[in-house]
C-alpha cells in the first residue's frame, strides 16, 4: 500500500488461499499484511490504528509523528515513540508551543528520535498552531473530525485493490489545504491520510481482517466531537 498506509509499504500476502493483502498470524487470524507478523506492529494494527480517536494530545501526537515519519517506514518512528513523549512532554501542545531554541538543540542531541531539525522546529512551530486551533474550535477534535469523509466518498468494498490506490484523497487534501492555510508544516495530504487511517477517521482495515469489523463498530458508537 506504500504511502496510503502510514508509510508501512511491503507487498500484498503470498498466501495463495487468502484474498490480496490477508495475511494468517502465528494465532490462524487473518489480518491486513502490512504489519508482517512483527510483534511491535501486531500490536500495533490490533489495538491502535483505525481506531476511532478524540483525545487531543494523542491526534497532536499522531499528526507530528506523521511528519517526522516522510521518508521512513512508519516501523522505524513506532519504535521510538517513548522517546519521541519524552523528548516532546508527552506531546502536550502547549508544553511543546513553550519550547525555544534550547529545546531545539536538546531534541537535536537526543539518539532516541529522529534528528531532523526541520521537523522538529515544525512539531514546535505546530503546537502553536494547534493552541490557535483548540481555541477556536474548543478542541483539535472537533475540528479533525469534521473532515471525516461520508459513505459516498468511501470505496464501496475496502480490500486490497481499492484501498492500495489511497495515498491521498478528497478529504485529506481538503484538511491538508485547510491546516497550511493555518500555518501548519509538513501536513501534505498523503501524510494527513495516513493520520486519518490511523486516528480512525476511516476505516481502511481490509474486508477479512479480523480487527475491522471491531474498529467499525467503535466508529458507528462514537459520538463525534462537535
Amino acid at each position: 500500500m506504500g504511502e496510503a498506509i502510514d508509510g508501512m509499504g511491503g507487498e500484498a500476502s503470498v498466501q495463495d488461499d487468502l484474498p490480496p493483502g490477508l495475511l494468517r498470524g502465528e494465532d490462524g487470524r487473518h489480518r491486513c499484511w502490512w504489519h508482517g507478523n512483527k510483534q511491535d506492529y501486531l500490536v500495533y494494527h490490533d489495538h491502535e490504528w483505525g481506531r476511532p480517536v478524540t483525545d487531543d494530545r494523542r491526534l497532536f501526537e499522531k499528526i507530528c509523528l506523521e511528519g517526522f515519519q516522510s521518508g521512513l517506514s512508519w516501523l522505524t518512528i513506532l519504535r521510538k515513540r517513548e522517546s519521541f513523549r519524552a523528548g516532546f512532554a508527552g506531546f502536550d501542545f502547549e508544553a511543546v508551543a513553550r519550547f525555544g531554541d534550547a529545546d531545539v538543540e536538546r531534541l537535536l542531541q537526543d539518539a532516541g528520535i529522529v534528528r531532523h531539525r526541520g521537523k522538529i522546529v515544525s512539531t514546535i512551530n505546530n503546537a502553536r498552531r494547534a493552541c490557535d486551533l483548540a481555541a477556536e474550535r474548543g478542541s483539535l477534535a472537533a475540528y479533525f473530525w469534521s473532515f471525516e469523509p461520508g459513505p459516498q466518498d468511501r470505496p464501496a468494498r475496502c480490500d486490497h485493490a481499492s484501498v492500495s490506490v489511497l495515498a491521498q484523497t478528497p478529504a485529506s487534501r481538503a484538511l491538508s489545504k485547510d491546516l497550511k492555510k493555518r500555518g501548519w508544516s509538513f501536513v501534505g495530504p498523503t501524510t494527513v491520510y495516513a493520520f486519518m487511517q490511523a486516528m480512525g477517521l476511516v476505516n481502511d482495515h481490509l474486508e477479512g481482517c479480523c480487527v475491522r469489523e471491531e474498529a467499525e463498530r467503535q466508529r458507528q458508537a462514537l459520538v463525534r466531537p462537535t
